[in-house]
Order: C-alpha cells, then structure tokens, then sequence
C-alpha cells in the first residue's frame, strides 16, 4: 500500500479519536453522563476546550474530503510518487498538530498548521496537474 493511503487511513484514525476527547470531556462534568444519553433537548454548558475540540473535529471531517479524493484519483492513476506522499504526509502531521493547537486555543499557530495541510493537499493536486 502506498504513503499516501496509509496517511489516508491514519487521517480517518484522527477522526475516529477525536470525538473520544470532547465526549469524554463532557461526560466527565456534573450531568454531563445523564446528559451524554439523554436527548439532548437542552444545551450543555462546554468548557471552551470541549467547544474547541468539537471544531476541530469538525474542520477535520470538511478536509477529510477533498484530502481523500486527490489520495484515491492519485492512487487510482497510478501517479503516486515520492512528491504525492510527501504531500499526504504534511497533511496528515498537520492535521495532528492542527487538533491539537486547536483544542488547546493556540489561535495564531492554529491557522499556520492550517495552512501547512492546505499545502500538502496542494503538493498532491499539482504533482496530479503535472
């Protein structure tokens, strides 16, 4: 399996993990467990950590997309090489660290690690374009 759908696979990882952090988060409050399986019909005071957390999850999931399609259509091409995975992988270390400036409030560095997974879906889509 290339490096580019292994970054692929551990992208999906990352989004499978992160609910685990603000879930947990907000089940660790007072009546935040009878809330977690209640219906929810109120709204929850979050911590702004938990607020965040849940954003970036959230912003990772709308990236997600784009990401996988130039993974899978340099894949399906047969165009994957050493500039295609090294552009998945800058995606991928990025949106790591992207959750967790976020999480964490880091505001500026927030949106530079943004910038960087923007670039390493750029690396893709111009090695493809090429």
């Amino acid at each position: 399996m290339t490096t580019d759908l292994w970054m692929l696979i551990w992208t999906v990882v990352l989004a499978m993990v992160l609910p685990v952090a603000y879930v947990g988060g907000r089940m660790a409050l007072p009546g935040g467990f009878k809330w977690g399986l209640g219906n929810r019909d109120s709204g929850f005071d979050d911590p702004p950590w938990i607020a965040r957390a849940q954003r970036a999850h959230a912003n990772l999931v709308e990236n997600l997309v784009p990401f996988a399609i130039l993974v899978l259509v340099v894949h399906t091409t047969g165009e994957a090489n050493a500039a295609t995975a090294m552009g998945a992988q800058i995606f991928f270390y990025a949106r790591v660290a992207h959750a967790l400036v976020y999480t964490l409030g880091l505001v500026p560095l927030r949106t530079l690690v943004f910038g960087i997974g923007v670039a390493g879906q750029l690396q893709i889509l111009f090695s493809l374009l090429a």
